[in-house]
């Protein structure tokens, strides 16, 4: 009988609470985009477990087509690449297939993770083939993917342009070492935002100041999404995110419930942290940077800082399932997207942190403005700041995200 991994109840509550108002419900231009799950989604991977898969379908190649057969079929998150002024056609797509003779079959059939990831479950757990050359999602569900051996090893003779184009900051998470699996298409990051109007003028550059400074008392927002919150107050205490212990994770909830119990947070938000810290009702609170470019466009009070001690930052996934019909075209369109002007294009148009060396100095040429944003393209003491959460045992996300629900209140 085959041993499930299913979701424990506290796990199941946190992805329940993300789709709802936590990262699940960023905002992707106009749509909602969502990173975590729904109750679509939690019933998908949860009603029988997630299998793991067999030694002869994890991680196997398939036999690949792409020589006789130019096509790549490319699943995407909606409003998640660039569009011509018409909304009729996708430049960069169209060029792909003018330079290389390969059609791309472009379908935005993911609306969150869980939910698209129990679309495939069952193809990917019989070793069959889900129909996708080439898919992405969060590196949450990307890790999981890979340790469950559902994702093919990319063969690096075919991406030249990614290999050395990918910034320093993206090239080696914990989840998939040497990226061996998946490059980014794009990063989240997770920083200070504050209303400067509502400070009277004063800067917020910490996680210290947030849950200790008495000029903010009652007007402190904290993201609801454990790794955001738990993850920016160990690097406030000096821990590293990507590398710390049991204890430590306690003594990072235990110093957010001191600033809980004095009533320094006013509340535990999703994005909807955006409306209260536009009107001012929220002077300080941690934020992704997706959400304030569009907010700064609209409210020159709306400042962000980076600090001293560093910031989360997370990745959606190019990945290639098992058994996928054209390998070879899905590392050709991942390498083309690694080219600095395709690059530069897709992050013109989507806004979220562009992972391609070279990509800034092309946009600077036509909109300086854009290009020199560092929410999308870090500078180097930005880049250097950034720290992945690392990955969790099964035990570890359990026993977390319980602590966590606990602590917010959920």
């Amino acid at each position: 009988m085959e041993k499930y991994e299913p979701l424990s109840p506290p796990v199941r509550a946190a992805v329940r609470r993300s789709m709802t108002d936590g990262r699940g419900a960023l905002a992707r231009r106009s749509l909602l985009r969502a990173t975590a799950a729904g109750a679509v989604g939690v019933a998908a991977l949860t009603a029988c477990g997630i299998p793991p898969a067999s030694s002869s379908a994890g991680g196997a190649p398939s036999e690949d087509d792409s020589d006789k057969d130019k096509k790549v079929n490319f699943s995407n998150w909606t409003q998640y690449i660039d569009v011509s002024d018409d909304e009729k056609t996708r430049p960069t797509l169209e060029r792909f297939a003018k330079r290389t003779g390969i059609e791309v079959s472009y379908t935005e059939d993911i609306n969150d993770n869980v939910e698209f990831f129990g679309k495939i479950k069952p193809q990917l757990a019989a070793g069959q083939d889900t129909g996708r050359d080439l898919i992405v999602l969060t590196d949450w569900i990307a890790a999981r993917m890979i340790r469950l051996g559902w994702v093919q090893k990319l063969d690096p003779a075919n991406l030249p342009n990614a290999f050395a184009n990918l910034q320093p900051q993206f090239r080696s998470p914990a989840w998939d070492p040497g990226r061996a699996h998946s490059y980014p298409w794009s990063g989240i990051s997770t920083v200070i935002a504050y209303n400067i109007k509502a400070t009277k003028g004063k800067e917020v550059t910490s996680v210290s100041q947030l849950l200790d400074d008495p000029s903010l008392k009652g007007r402190v927002a904290l993201l609801s999404e454990m790794r955001d919150t738990v993850g920016m107050t160990l690097l406030d205490m000096g821990k590293d995110p990507g590398d710390f212990t049991d204890d430590d994770y306690d003594a990072a909830v235990a110093r957010i419930q001191k600033a809980v119990d004095k009533q320094q947070i006013r509340r535990f938000t999703g994005n909807d942290y955006t409306g209260d810290l536009n009107k001012g009702d929220i002077a300080a609170c941690t934020a992704w940077a997706g959400d304030l470019i569009q907010l700064q466009a609209d409210n020159p009070d709306i400042r962000f800082a980076i600090p001293e001690a560093g910031y989360i930052s997370s990745t959606d996934n190019l990945l290639i399932p098992n058994k996928a019909r054209h390998k070879k075209n899905a590392e050709r369109l991942i390498d083309y997207y690694y080219e600095p002007e395709n690059a530069a294009e897709l992050a013109a148009w989507i806004n979220f942190v562009c992972p391609v060396a070279g990509a800034r100095e092309v946009l600077a040429k036509t909109d300086e403005e854009t290009a020199s944003d560092p929410l999308i393209f870090p500078d180097k003491a930005m880049a250097a700041a950034a720290h992945d959460f690392r990955a969790l045992s099964s035990e570890e996300e359990t026993d977390y995200e319980a602590k966590f629900a606990k602590l917010i209140g959920a």
